[in-house]
């Protein structure tokens, strides 16, 4: 079963990155990977339990929670690949696997809009392999939330250091989630515009990944620069507020 690793993950976080990476190579071996989609299923055959076991017994192959591709597990592993401190392996992930990047016509809805599950590989039906099903705002949604803080603001975000507050940014993108001018921009407490400006076209995560050295600020009435990654309490505070409208953070 895909939940297992998926749990593992988390919890070992990114100092057990060596035998975190271990375990997603031999998962991607085994018959949870459905090969043709590119994706996780909930768990590899379970045809030989017996049908004591319960409802999972009972479905069809690749429906439901039976060896389908259910969006909040797999997205529950590909968030613990980012806590793991995987990127390569992560990034590699979610171009395959996230919703946004399938076909419309083999996904069978808007691509802006996931499911509960996809029919895998599994199922006997071949028409609707990769085929998303039971709409709705779910577990899925709240795993991709976490996984875009996690790419986008990475280890930073507010924290409380010796009775003081502080924003970091630190975001762990691949070099491919930048635009043609080197750009990649998210919305922060809603009101805030972060636009990441990579001035050197590497990825922002790994031993030479480029890094936050200035932002500037801008406010209702004028701007103002601030050195490095970290915003100290006033600014800090002043951004939780609402006070700071955008923020353009140059990384090198």
């Amino acid at each position: 079963f895909l939940e297992g690793p998926a749990r593992m993950l988390s919890a070992w976080g990114d100092k057990d990155r060596g035998p975190a990476a271990e375990m997603c190579d031999k998962l991607k071996e085994t018959d949870i990977y459905d090969r043709k989609l590119k994706m996780y299923k909930t768990s590899e055959s379970i045809e030989g339990i017996s049908m004591e076991n319960g409802r999972v017994r009972a479905f069809t192959p690749g429906w439901l929670e039976r060896e389908s591709v259910f969006l909040h597990m797999e997205y529950k592993y590909f968030l613990g690949m980012l806590k793991a401190g995987l990127y390569d392996r992560f990034y590699e992930a979610v171009r395959d696997a996230l919703i946004p990047y399938q076909n419309p016509e083999v996904y069978g809805r808007s691509i802006l809009e996931n499911s509960s599950f996809l029919a895998s590989s599994a199922n006997p039906d071949p028409s609707v392999h990769g085929q998303g099903f039971v709409a709705r705002l779910s577990g899925s949604t709240v795993e991709m939330l976490s996984m875009w803080l996690g790419m986008f603001l990475g280890e930073g975000g507010f924290t409380f250091e010796e009775g003081k507050l502080r924003f970091r940014l630190a975001p762990r993108l691949s070099r491919e989630m930048f635009d043609g001018n080197g750009e990649a921009a998210f919305m922060l407490l809603g009101s805030c515009k972060v636009v990441y400006h990579n001035e050197t076209g590497k990825h922002t995560y790994g031993e030479n990944g480029a890094e936050v050295y200035r932002m500037e600020l801008s406010e209702e009435n004028g701007s103002q620069w601030s050195e490095g990654s970290v915003l100290e309490e006033e600014l800090a505070r002043k951004l939780r507020e609402g006070g700071i409208l955008r923020i353009d953070a140059y990384l090198r």
